[in-house]
């Protein structure tokens, strides 16, 4: 009797040092799993970082290479427009012999300079000959020479197509600059967010695998104890069930963090070639300094006014806005009447210039004016109503803008205490599924008691991994939402 009490200390202390010893290696890989978010990955040739990730996308991506076409569009039609300024030479040269007559034999060359306000000036020679020339166009034997100035005293005066269309070029130029900063702040944002969640995705495999390890230890420690009579042989069975769900459950970790990985492969170029990332290659979580400075966050938030005033969506806004101002203003310009006014002085000698005076001179007037102006008063309207909705637009915008940014900080403060809580939560379940595991191997508690606590903790620590990046994710949206 004595011998037998003595076996089964002997035997009870054994079961008690393999609890501990199970146990603390169970709780040992949970809390690995659970500090592979803060732990940089030692072998740098098998991890992409957060910003080596963002280096390639900004230095290679296709989407890079067009937002600066876009500059390359505003640039061209700022050339386009001011080409309205630049100097002309005219010739014309019109000759007409028939049957051994000469008829006529006309040359008119012309040098032109517009100015800004709708003035030009111009040269001009012309030499005319023939038996049937019209009278008005006879000229002295050398030639003629004329020097003049042509202008439009109402309509074209302030405002002109020339004028107009140079302004709204350098307002369009800062508006494709505008348009490409959101073009580039919507990429790296989406980047950003394919990275975090093939970060999302690993972290949730590690945790899978932990926990698959647990299940797989137990199941053996569970065998040697049904051996040693201490366990029912049902035990095995759910401890089985348990490991192959804990498999089911990698296996489609796996599957979504490889998906997660093709996501962001669309993202890394290398001179023009796509590139696909390895299923050895793993991510490494950024920390908040390296995220802020990756996506250009300096500073935080000082002004909401001021960064609402600089936000690229408002700048293009302005820019059409003020384009469609100089429209108005030449469609009011179109209401005067058109008067346009010609004067050039004559000489048949170039070389002197007092031989240009009052009394030889050839002058032109040219007036017009609708009598019911309905185009030009339907111009008017049309961009009276665009530039009244482009307002509209801007005012909403900008309330949009200033609520997305309020919403995404107190996002952001949310989800810090949120991870803080949740930190808590995971250490108490840790703390339960190890009591419950020594309750267990001393045969006061049960497989599906151990099971229970430890899918709680799992889902606990799932929770944690998608508030963590969450709140990354959140961080990157204040960045797309300042649009920086």
């Amino acid at each position: 009797m004595i011998k037998k009490r003595s076996n089964t200390i002997s035997r009870l202390e054994f079961m008690t040092f393999l609890i501990l010893f199970i146990s603390t290696g169970s709780i040992f890989s949970q809390v690995q799993s659970r500090e592979i978010n803060k732990k940089p990955i030692p072998n740098l040739e098998q991890a992409l970082s957060f910003e080596e990730f963002l280096g390639y996308v900004k230095k290679y991506h296709p989407l890079m290479k067009q937002a600066d076409i876009m500059l390359g569009i505003g640039e061209a039609n700022m050339l386009k427009a001011r080409g309205g300024f630049d100097p002309k030479i005219e010739v014309d040269y019109d000759r007409k012999k028939f049957k051994e007559t000469e008829y006529f034999d006309q040359l008119n060359a012309t040098f032109k300079i517009p100015t800004w306000y709708g003035v030009e000036f111009k040269a001009n020679f012309e030499e005319n000959t023939g038996e049937f020339l019209d009278p008005s166009l006879t000229v002295p034997e050398g030639g003629l020479y004329n020097v003049g100035v042509s202008f439009s005293l109402a309509q074209g005066l302030l405002i002109n197509e020339r004028m107009a269309s140079l302004k709204k070029a350098r307002f369009f130029r800062n508006q494709t600059k505008a348009e490409r900063d959101l073009l580039l702040n919507n990429l790296l944002f989406e980047a950003s967010n394919a990275y975090l969640d093939w970060l999302e995705a690993t972290n949730e495999q590690e945790i899978y695998a932990s926990f698959l390890e647990n299940a797989s230890q137990r199941l053996k420690a569970i065998g040697k104890s049904i051996k040693a009579g201490d366990k029912a042989a049902i035990d095995s069975i759910e401890a089985g069930i348990i490991l192959q769900n804990r498999q089911l459950n990698l296996e489609a970790a796996t599957l979504k963090k490889r998906k997660a990985a093709l996501v962001v492969s669309n993202y890394l170029w290398i001179n023009d070639v796509p590139v696909e990332i390895r299923e050895d290659i793993v991510p490494v979580v950024p920390g908040i300094k390296t995220l802020e400075a990756s996506l250009a966050i300096k500073g935080g938030i000082t002004s909401t006014d001021t960064l609402l005033e600089n936000h690229p969506k408002i700048v293009s806004l302005n820019a059409k806005i003020d384009g469609l101002s100089v429209e108005r203003s030449l469609k009011l310009n179109k209401l005067l009447p058109k008067i346009d006014l010609q004067y050039n002085f004559l000489s048949p000698e170039f070389d002197q210039a007092n031989r240009f005076n009052t009394a030889n001179y050839k002058a032109f007037i040219n007036v017009s004016f609708p009598l019911f102006l309905r185009k030009e008063r339907g111009d008017l309207k049309l961009t009276n109503l665009k530039l009244r909705d482009t307002n509209l637009e801007r005012m909403f915008t900008s309330l949009q803008l200033q609520n997305k940014i309020e919403a995404v900080n107190i996002e952001i403060i949310s989800l810090r205490k949120q991870n803080a809580l949740i930190d808590t939560i995971v250490k108490d379940y840790e703390t339960l599924v190890k009591a419950e595991e020594r309750k267990f191997f001393l045969g006061e508690s049960s497989l599906f008691l151990i099971n229970s606590r430890e899918q709680k903790l799992i889902n606990a620590q799932l929770k944690e991994n998608k508030l963590a990046v969450k709140n990354l994710m959140a961080i990157a949206k204040l960045y797309n939402t300042l649009g920086i």
